[in-house]
């Protein structure tokens, strides 16, 4: 095979959004329920959608003119995506460690607590510290890289924490510390 068309090495991966990268030499932590909602994805992907498109591909080349073919274009179109992502999943199912909420030491904060915390303008906000493939902001999921989760890690119920933001530092009092199923 020519050289032109062989990737040399998966460290400049392409198929992962700059903000779904994780950082050299960290490990991919994931909470049961985000391993076995990746899992399921990609079993989905793999022996549900990707055989229909093939299906809908193969019917559509049968028919003659491919160049002016909408559901053949659409259909390859469509088989890259999912081959795009079922690469994503691969990798990051490979690389995932799975780090169970419930074995955690209960009074200080680690990977999936869930945290609620004051702000100095006495704002009460409630996070969970979950891996890189699991953040929701609209359910308070934040990647335990994010500076907030940094700043209350290691912290306890009480503790005052700094916080490096844009606008300068910031203390937050940690005023709960949970470690709740989060299937």
């Amino acid at each position: 095979m020519n050289k032109a068309f062989v990737k040399e090495s998966d460290e400049d991966d392409d198929d992962i959004p700059a903000e779904l990268k994780l950082p050299k030499g960290s490990k991919n932590y994931m909470t049961p329920a985000g391993h076995a909602r990746l899992f399921k994805e990609l079993n989905h992907l793999v022996k549900v959608e990707r055989p229909e498109v093939v299906s809908v591909v193969s019917w559509a080349a049968s028919n003659g003119d491919r160049s002016e073919n909408g559901d053949y274009i659409y259909g390859k179109r469509r088989l890259r995506e999912i081959d795009r992502r079922i690469r994503f999943l691969t990798k990051r199912l490979e690389i995932a460690e799975v780090v169970d909420p419930a074995r955690q030491n209960k009074d200080q904060v680690f990977f999936g607590a869930t945290v609620t915390y004051c702000t100095e303008e006495g704002e009460q906000r409630c996070i969970t510290i979950v891996g890189m493939d699991e953040i929701d902001m609209s359910k308070g999921h934040i990647s335990w890289i994010s500076p907030v989760a940094r700043a209350l890690l290691k912290a306890r119920e009480g503790d005052i924490v700094n916080l490096m933001t844009p606008a300068g530092p910031q203390e937050l009092e940690i005023l709960s510390i949970e470690y709740r199923d989060h299937a």
